[in-house]
């Protein structure tokens, strides 16, 4: 991949500066972004380029292994032009706060069930995730009400969310260091971890909040079974 993830190291990056590397129709790849491109099941970014004064919409993708920035309507923009990027802020940070969530619902449950999460989405509005959670759906909802509430106990507690890389293989001797039950962590030689102390640690590539009294309440909207090993949770913040 060419583009530096700028969101990577530093999540509250709002506004940037960037080169445009190529342009491929109404799809432009930069050196660097802090635009997340909905990998890991967290909704892509949307926002704006601004180049000469001319500001373009745009939301951001990935394609043949490139964050892409997908340009609304015509565009003149060429390489070497430089841009103006900046993230449409207030959807951006509820995904913060909802995927911190995500991750700290999915250690409780893990912890409590060894339940794996066997699918997900995170948007602006709410999260869902579908976890390997056994038992009728009485059990299952007090299951995922009584976690909520340990989520939010923790939550208040205000710990500091802590982001470093290790190498891989450093990585995965981590019990629990990715809890997707059809998904490994990248094929890359060093990691990034996300990790809140005495609550969960995993290989994550997105964007967080910086404490987790950042997150507010976690609320259940609605619980469904759509299967075997196949709990689902939506929850908002």
């Amino acid at each position: 991949m060419r583009t530096k993830l700028l969101y990577q190291e530093d999540s509250y990056i709002r506004e940037f500066e960037a080169t445009v590397l190529d342009v491929i129709g109404n799809k432009v790849v930069l050196d660097k972004t802090a635009f997340h491109d909905g990998e890991g099941g967290v909704q892509a970014d949307t926002g704006y380029l601004e180049a000469s004064g001319v500001r373009y919409k745009a939301r951001a993708g990935k394609e043949g292994g490139e964050v892409v920035h997908i340009i609304e309507g015509e565009h003149s923009l060429k390489p070497g032009d430089v841009v103006k990027g900046v993230l449409d802020w207030e959807p951006r940070y509820r995904k913060m706060r909802l995927h911190t969530a995500a991750h700290m619902l999915s250690a409780v449950l893990y912890k409590r069930y060894n339940a794996l999460i066997t699918g997900g989405d995170i948007t602006p509005e709410y999260a869902r995730d579908d976890f390997s959670i056994e038992g009728d759906m009485s059990q299952v909802r007090r299951a995922f009400e009584e976690a909520v509430a340990e989520v939010n106990e923790l939550a208040a507690r205000g710990i500091e969310v802590k982001v470093y890389w290790l190498p891989r293989e450093e990585a995965l001797k981590i019990p629990g260091i990715t809890k997707l039950a059809e998904k490994a962590p990248p094929d890359l030689p060093v990691l990034r971890i996300v990790e809140i102390p005495g609550v969960d640690i995993q290989a994550d590539g997105g964007p967080h909040v910086r404490n987790t009294a950042e997150i507010g309440q976690v609320k259940i909207l609605k619980v469904e079974n759509r299967g075997r090993n196949k709990k689902r949770i939506y929850y908002t913040v």
